[in-house]
Parts: structure tokens; C-alpha cells; sequence
């Protein structure tokens, strides 16, 4: 009895849809969150009659056979990259891309991380973090005396000052771009670490090489469409109850075949 098996399967596989639509849906309010799909592939199948199998002695070929499929497994929970709504903020430290690519931060252990979260801060030294206190790369110190910051589409940083007329360059944010976004590994807290899968990124200048620009006294809100999330969530658990539903079918076959005397 196959069926208990295939539809176990399918069951396993609405969950996870299940559990993937309700990430995307807690993370509605996320900054720069890209919603999640869980992507599925059949199982292995059992060949009982193989299609071209010669059927005859006349040298008749089977021409499709008989296959049967053993369920589905998950293949992947791939990222959409897509470009969330800007709002504005008004705050000198809130940064969206506009484009492509990620923010380039440093973790305590040293390693590099990247983020489209532009929601920075200003520590007690006046560095310029994220939220949770990372250091943004390339490092940018902001004076203590400074009245206000500017930051331009290509990244440059100046501070200006009660008591002096032209603005003070601080230094210049970059970008970073990789081959394949999708392939990041996502650590939480807004973080992605680079994968084999993602590639070595390439470190640019804002606007060039096909990556974003910067916009200051905004921040990307999180591309999640709840009106698509719900739709999607009604559609996994109809599956599910089908699956369940051939569950209980399968059972009740079961149950008939111990009966028989």
C-alpha cells in the first residue's frame, strides 16, 4: 500500500509550505525582508514496465510503460528578489537601496555579513552600525560636534558643522553585489553570510556595476504581499486535508484486507 506512504509525503510538504507562509507573514513589517517560496520536486519512481520495452515477438515497443511515483519531496525555500516599497523616514542614518545588491557589515567574530536593512545607527563612538552594533564596511566615524549628515546616491558621507560653511567628507559607503543573491545564507537579524552557492561578492561603488544607489531618509519595507501569503496559505491547507483525506482512504483499504476470510 503505497498511498500511505506518497500522501505521508504530501502532508510533509503542505506543512512546510505552511510553515514558510507563516514567516513571510510575520516578517510583514520587516525592513528590507524578501518573502520566501517553498518549491517542491517529485520522488523517485518505481518502474514496473519500463516504456520502450519490447513488448512482442514482432518487436512491438511499450510506449509509455508503467511508472509510479512515490510522492514529493521539498527541493528548495527560495528567495524572491524583489524591491520592497520605499518609505520615508526622514532619518540621516536611514538608508534604501534602490536596485540591487547588499550592505556590507562586520560581526563580532570578523567575518563579513550583508544586509539590505539600512536602519543604521550611531554608536557611543560615533561609527556608524546597524541595529544590533555591527560596524557598517567600509568603516565611517561621524564627529561628535557634527550638526547633521548627508549621504548621496553614491554613498558619500558628510557632516556639517554650526560653525563652518562647506560640509566635511567622512568617506564613502559601498555596495556589494553577488551572482547568485539567492544562494546567501540567511542567519537572521536581517544578515546573509556568503555561500558557495552565493559567490564571492564584488564590492562597488553605489550605482555601478548594476547595483543600486542609495537613498537617505528611507528604508525598503518588506516585499511580503499578505493578500497572495493568505491566498497561498488556503490553497496548502485544502492540500493538505486531500492528503489526509487519501490517508484515511488508503486506511480504510487496509482495514478491509485484514477483514477478509
Amino acid at each position: 500500500m503505497r498511498a500511505l506512504q506518497i500522501a505521508a509525503t504530501g502532508m510533509a510538504a503542505q506543512q512546510m509550505r505552511v510553515e514558510t507562509i507563516s514567516n513571510n507573514l510575520a516578517n510583514m513589517n520587516t525592513t528590507g525582508y524578501n518573502a520566501r517560496r517553498a518549491e517542491f520536486a517529485d520522488l523517485h519512481y518505481q518502474q514496473q514496465t519500463r516504456a520502450g520495452t519490447i513488448n512482442a515477438a514482432d518487436g512491438t515497443i511499450v510506449p509509455t510503460g508503467v511508472q509510479l511515483g512515490l510522492g514529493v519531496r521539498p527541493s528548495s525555500v527560495t528567495v524572491e528578489l524583489s524591491q520592497g516599497s520605499l518609505g520615508a523616514t526622514g532619518g540621516d542614518l536611514d538608508l534604501a537601496i534602490e536596485g540591487l545588491g547588499y550592505i556590507e557589515v562586520t560581526l563580532p567574530s570578523g567575518q563579513s555579513a550583508f544586509t539590505r536593512d539600512g536602519g543604521l545607527k550611531r554608536s557611543a563612538d560615533g561609527l556608524i552600525v546597524t541595529s544590533d552594533g555591527y560596524p557598517v564596511v567600509p568603516e565611517i566615524t561621524i564627529p561628535s560636534d557634527a550638526r547633521s549628515i548627508s549621504i548621496n546616491a553614491e554613498g558619500e558621507t558628510y557632516a556639517y558643522f554650526n560653525d563652518r560653511v562647506e560640509p566635511e567628507l567622512l568617506g564613502q559607503l559601498s555596495i556589494a553585489g553577488f551572482s547568485n543573491s539567492k544562494g546567501l545564507e540567511a542567519i537572521g537579524s536581517n544578515l546573509f553570510l556568503e555561500s558557495a552557492a552565493s559567490g564571492a561578492p564584488t564590492v562597488s561603488t553605489p550605482g555601478e556595476n548594476g547595483l543600486g544607489t542609495l537613498r537617505q531618509g528611507y528604508l525598503e519595507n518588506s516585499s511580503v504581499d499578505a493578500v497572495r501569503e493568505i491566498t497561498e496559505l488556503i490553497e496548502a491547507q485544502r492540500g493538505y486535508e486531500l492528503n489526509a483525506k487519501v490517508l484515511t482512504a488508503a486506511d480504510q483499504m487496509l482495514g478491509a484486507t485484514t477483514q477478509i476470510r
